[in-house]
This record gives C-alpha cells, sequence and structure tokens, in this order.
C-alpha cells in the first residue's frame, strides 16, 4: 500500500493538509534573524495571495510529494522505522520534494509567488531537512490511522 492510498479518505487528507500546514506555519515562526524575517515575510507574502491559498497548495502538492517519498518510506518500513529512516534521509526527501515544487513553481502564473520562492530557494534545501523529521511523523499518523 503506498502513501497515497489514504487520502483517498476526505477526513484523513484534510485533517493530513492541515498537520502539514501547521508544521509549515511553526517552522517559519521559530525562524529568528535575518533569515527568519526573509523567511517569514516570504511565507506571509504567499499566504496573502487569498485566504487558503497556502491549505489549497499543500493539498495539490501532497499526492506528488507523497509518491516522491514512498520510496523511502517503503524501506524504513522494511528497516522497522520508517519515520527514523526518513528523518535519517532527510537530505534525500528535501531533493526529492523540492523537486516538486521547483516544477510547480516554473508553471505558476503567480508572480508574487514565484518571486517570493526564488527569493529563499538557496536556503530552501536546510529548512526542508530540518523539518523532515517531523513531517515523517506526521506522515506516520496517517498511515496508522
Amino acid at each position: 500500500m503506498g502513501l497515497t492510498d489514504g487520502l483517498n479518505d476526505s477526513n484523513k487528507k484534510d485533517s493530513l493538509v492541515a498537520d502539514t500546514v501547521n508544521l509549515m506555519d511553526e517552522h517559519v515562526n521559530a525562524k529568528s534573524g535575518l533569515g527568519g524575517m526573509a523567511w517569514k515575510a516570504a511565507y506571509g507574502t504567499v499566504k496573502g495571495v487569498k485566504p487558503g491559498y497556502i491549505e489549497g497548495a499543500v493539498e495539490r502538492l501532497l499526492p506528488e510529494c507523497l509518491v516522491a517519498l514512498d520510496p523511502m518510506w517503503s524501506e524504513g518500513v522494511q528497516a522497522g522505522d520508517p519515520v527514523q529512516h526518513l528523518s535519517q534521509n532527510s537530505s534525500r526527501a528535501a531533493d526529492a520534494l523540492l523537486g516538486i515544487t521547483d516544477a510547480r513553481i516554473e508553471k505558476t502564473s503567480n508572480g508574487m509567488v514565484r518571486s517570493a520562492y526564488k527569493q529563499l530557494r538557496g536556503s530552501a534545501k536546510n529548512e526542508v531537512e530540518t523539518a523532515v523529521p517531523s513531517l515523517a511523523k506526521i506522515i506516520d499518523k496517517y498511515t496508522k490511522s
């Protein structure tokens, strides 16, 4: 069973999206210093595009992201701890996730979103790597329920 199989349940999908958005909010809010100010400003710009924009983006990207993470998750299941495995492979997971967002950002017609993304893309891999362990716990929560 792949990670996307659980998304057929709309309640589970809605909760997964909400938890993922909360993770993003918490991660950005915890940033400090000049870099943190840049992340907060860019995230605020994207959130300000329209109400629910971040939630909609996560919902649209989630199936592709789960497909990209599924091979690593399966390796972790075979090893006995998919959360630990994904966390230990956070660089690989970040590359997979950023590959999806990089491809999507090129297709967006929203110049503000594209500009905000490109402004911070250089430091994005480190940020995604840092968030992978928490994301792995969220994924685990929905694969068990």
